[in-house]
């Protein structure tokens, strides 16, 4: 290693309901669909390394101080043509429906891009990191949303330069928890033609009326209308409603996409009698937040 280093904060994202768009080009290729960012991310730091036998890019990845393998992060670093060794810091549930490996694919790109000096734009960077997620089958839709942060809806599919996003201009508390991983590799590879149709009519629901309420309230159905609902999330739902239904109107919970996952607003899990981990939706997108190259 050479010393130079950057670290990027990418937030977390939690998708709230989806449609699934494949094309030939992996740029156009994507999802649109809804979600909440969140406070809890990913810290991505990039080492240059001197290693010349590194492989695909990278030399060295590890999550969480363990050694691991993350495809769209050496496809990343190919990309930029950046060896380095690659560090994820996260508290963040792994294939729970948290966009992790997104986070890990854009913040590597942003990261990388800031050590190594490559002078590529925002756009370009995660435009990388869309492809790769994309040709990886890991993610059709995490990296662009957690570009931009907030509230984001994904209006049309792609990276930067096809899809487009809107958002709802809101901030709140999100409550969540875990029951186990969900494969998204599995799912996306599988016939999401029911699936697509249930993401494309809460897309159209929510874009009529932009709300918070509105988005929870659509992924609830998308959740049932995709078959896509597991048992334990269903159980928390129902445990979250029946209290709101005695202490009034809340906003409820959902199934996080795709993670075995449910999460609420504001307090809807604890008063449910649930331990939750506790965040906040993120007001901006990924950023560069330290570096010496």
């Amino acid at each position: 290693m050479n010393g130079k280093r950057a670290t990027a904060f990418v937030p977390g994202h939690v998708t709230a309901f989806f449609s699934a768009h494949p094309a030939a080009d992996p740029a156009a290729a994507g999802s649109r669909g809804a979600g909440l960012t969140l406070s809890d991310g990913v810290d991505v730091t990039v080492t240059l390394a001197d290693d010349a036998s590194a492989v695909g890019g990278t030399a060295t990845l590890t999550l969480d101080g363990e050694s691991a393998s993350i495809g769209a992060v050496a496809d990343v670093l190919a990309a930029l043509d950046v060896r380095a060794q690659v560090v994820l810091e996260t508290d963040l549930p792994v294939g729970a429906g948290f966009g992790v490996s997104g986070a890990s694919a854009l913040g590597t790109a942003l990261a990388a891009n800031a050590v190594a000096d490559r002078g590529r734009s925002e756009n370009e960077l995660v435009r990388l990191a869309h492809e790769a997620e994309v040709e990886r089958g890991t993610g059709l839709g995490d990296v662009v949303a957690q570009a931009r942060g907030g509230i984001p809806i994904r209006v049309e599919p792609g990276a930067p330069g096809h899809g487009e996003l809107d958002g709802i201009p809101a901030h709140t508390r999100v409550e969540y928890v875990t029951f186990g991983e969900l494969s998204t590799e599995a799912v996306l590879a599988g016939d999401t033609a029911v699936l697509t149709e249930a993401g494309e009519r809460a897309l159209s629901r929510l874009r009529a009326d932009p709300r918070v309420p509105t988005l929870m309230d659509a992924s609830r159905e998308f959740a049932e209308r995709a078959g896509l609902l597991v048992p334990e999330v269903a159980e928390a739902i129902d445990a979250v409603d029946a209290v709101e239904a005695d202490d009034g109107p809340g906003t409820g919970a959902a199934m996080a996409m795709l993670g075995r996952t449910v999460f609420a607003l504001g307090t809807g899990l604890s008063d449910a009698g649930y331990d939750p981990t506790v965040c906040h939706t993120h007001p901006a997108g990924a950023r560069v937040i330290d570096g010496d190259g």
